[in-house]
């Protein structure tokens, strides 16, 4: 079958409230968001995709908070930031950026100062961030930890429902329950295939089924091997 010409569609990635799938992995951290923050700050933490940015837009949502990436945060109005509650994604990716990790301690303390609320995410624990600044790692250090967890069966299937679904995508019935039994057990490797199949049904004008499903694992186990 010749291929056909497709088109790159926008992903529509949905952030509400109402699209976050609540399982025993993430239970915890949504109640730690919901609640009382200790020193007004909190840490987000868990893998790649696992849901971060997602529960960063409903606390913004409910709060009225700035989000904001690390990088680049020393080019921000800090003052203007702080006037009221801010999330600031990927601490980690500014360690050794001195620029950065200064303004993320000034803004800190603005904060602080104000009795405003932040939010700051990453992949691990605050301590193994490895910030250069001692000041900015003990500060991201004293933070309440909410950690989101390996997702289990039902959370992953409601991931990979919610990445076709953000790509206008609707699977045959049996693919997202062959994918939960036989794909690695990461958000990373969820988004990876789901990505991959799209690209593949539209360049090949095929449906998404299980056989289209069967074929991408394959791929990425010899993409691993």
């Amino acid at each position: 079958m010749e291929e056909q010409l497709s088109f790159d569609l926008p992903v529509r990635t949905a952030l509400g409230r109402e699209d976050f799938f609540l399982s025993p992995a993430n239970a915890l951290a949504v109640t730690a968001l919901d609640g009382d923050w200790p020193d007004g700050k909190l840490a987000l933490i868990g893998p790649a995709g696992s849901g971060k940015t997602h529960l960063a837009h409903v606390w913004a949502a409910d709060s009225g908070a700035v989000i904001v990436p690390a990088s680049g945060l020393a080019e921000r109005d800090l003052p203007a930031l702080a006037e009221g509650p801010v999330a600031v994604e990927d601490v980690p990716r500014i360690a050794g950026h001195r620029d950065d990790e200064t303004a993320l301690f000034h803004l800190h303390n603005m904060l602080a100062a104000n009795g405003n609320r932040l939010l700051i995410s990453g992949r691990t624990v605050p301590r193994r961030w490895a910030l250069v600044l001692p000041d900015l790692q003990s500060r991201c250090e004293g933070a309440t930890v909410a950690s989101l967890d390996p997702p289990d069966d039902a959370l992953l299937a409601a991931v990979l429902q919610k990445l076709f679904r953000d790509r206008q995508i609707m699977p045959k019935g049996a693919v997202i329950p062959y994918l939960v039994r036989h794909m690695e057990r990461t958000f990373e490797a969820a988004a990876r295939i789901v990505a991959r199949m799209d690209q593949i049904a539209l360049d090949k004008a095929r449906g998404v089924t299980v056989k289209l499903a069967s074929e991408v694992l394959a791929e990425e186990a010899n993409g691993a091997a």
